[in-house]
């Protein structure tokens, strides 16, 4: 007998000129469901789509767009394209005073200063802290983000720069509102390393030793993903909340019937 093999959603699409895009439809829920297709997407900055990209984005048929960068990051990459008859918000999950300095070093500062400020662990740690805080302390915005979702912004796509640390908390926080599993989230957070979505690192100096495999190294931390990063963000949930439902209810002010109406339009209704 021949095995049929698995339908790849249509949406499964590598774009020109944006980086980690993807569909979260097909994650399971702790009820037995699953997230439908053609509802929430991913991805990093639209700042550079090509016209083929915009052609794609726009057949999808999205109604808003939430952009999680801050005016730095504007700056570095420029502002996403318009999509016609599309929405666009912004909600900008961190400072951009906040650790200009450090940047600037990731940027521009040579083998000794990125030793200084990520060997030893320090870039691990530096992300772990990100991953804290911006649970604990973006409250707000992810609680606006929910309630917009539960109104009229799907089909939705939120990006940050590279689409994996503040879209990926926002796209976390959104999956577990619907119940989907840690283990789940967690699988579609790590699609960010994989090589054809990885964001490209930037420096002033793109030469071999400015790129050097040691500086590589030292900057992974920073542009991988991983599970410890999530795992710190879950941490955060339970120890400040006790919770995922409290996280919810009393931490982000989304009351059940907001939450039905998640499920309504994430979910599979199958």
């Amino acid at each position: 007998m021949t095995q049929q093999v698995p339908q790849v959603p249509p949406t499964e699409t590598a774009l020109n000129g944006v980086r980690n895009f993807r569909d979260v439809g097909g994650l399971p829920t702790t009820d037995g469901r699953r997230t439908a297709f053609g509802r929430l997407y991913r991805s990093g900055h639209l700042a550079h789509a090509t016209a083929e990209d915009a052609a794609f984005l726009s057949g999808l048929g999205l109604h808003t767009v939430f952009d999680f960068r801050n005016s730095a990051d504007h700056q570095l990459d420029g502002y996403d394209i318009e999509l016609a008859g599309v929405r666009n918000v912004s909600i900008p999950l961190s400072d951009p005073a906040d650790g200009a300095e450090f940047w600037r070093l990731v940027r521009d500062g040579n083998i000794e200063q990125l030793r200084s400020i990520l060997a030893g662990g320090k870039g691990t740690e530096r992300m772990l802290h990100m991953y804290r805080a911006t649970i604990v302390d973006r409250t707000a915005e992810h609680s606006r983000v929910l309630h917009a979702l539960a109104e009229d912004s799907v089909p939705a796509l939120m990006h940050c720069a590279a689409g994996k640390d503040r879209a990926g908390l926002s796209i976390a926080v959104s999956l577990l509102a619907v119940g989907v599993e840690r283990e789940a989230i967690e699988a579609d957070y790590l699609k960010s390393n994989d090589p054809h979505r990885r964001y490209k690192v930037k420096r002033t100096d793109m030469s071999a030793t400015g790129m050097s495999p040691e500086v590589m190294e030292l900057l992974n931390p920073l542009f991988g993903a991983q599970s410890s990063y999530l795992a710190a963000a879950f941490t955060a949930i339970d120890e400040t909340w006790g919770s995922t439902d409290r996280y919810l209810s009393e931490g982000l002010g989304v009351s059940a019937a907001t939450r039905e109406r998640l499920r309504e339009r994430l979910l599979d209704q199958g």
